[in-house]
């Protein structure tokens, strides 16, 4: 296994933060200013992105800041792994709960997750500024559109 690969396996979103822990820090944090703060932590989160992998090609078009998407599919075990990567604190927090939503999964099970359901479980939305919630599905899309691709292969 090369390093790169191993980098995908490492991240712990998805794996050793779940989507259980952010349901529950959004139900435990009654301010939106502690969500947006514990948003920002899971960002912190987000692995090390390779500089040579800032290409147009894994750029996620349709969001405000700059972000950049890479996968690596693990024929082993059948799941896609993701990294994700912003210029911005808050996005790379957005970025880490569509991680932790969707990473480590199959093709198959990518395609059937209900992102917008979480983000409206989490009132994210309504919260979060238009263009942003944009973001949020480009990436989605983006990751979608991974997953299609490794279904139809």
């Amino acid at each position: 296994m090369t390093a790169s690969e191993q980098q995908f396996l490492d991240n712990p979103l998805g794996k050793t933060t779940t989507l259980d822990d952010v349901v529950d820090a959004f139900e435990f944090l009654d301010d939106w200013e502690d969500r947006y703060a514990y948003i920002i932590d899971l960002g912190k989160q987000l692995p090390a992105f390779p500089d040579d992998e800032r290409v147009e090609g894994n750029y996620v078009h349709g969001c405000q800041s700059q972000v950049w998407l890479i996968h690596h599919f693990h024929e082993d075990s059948g799941r896609l792994y993701l990294l994700i990567d912003s210029d911005a604190m808050i996005v790379r927090g957005l970025a880490a709960i569509i991680l932790v939503a969707m990473n480590g999964k199959t093709p198959r099970e990518l395609l059937t997750t209900d992102v917008d359901e979480l983000f409206e479980r989490l009132d994210l939305f309504r919260h979060i500024s238009p263009t942003r919630g944009n973001g949020l599905r480009a990436m989605v899309g983006k990751i979608r559109d991974i997953a299609a691709k490794e279904v139809a292969a």
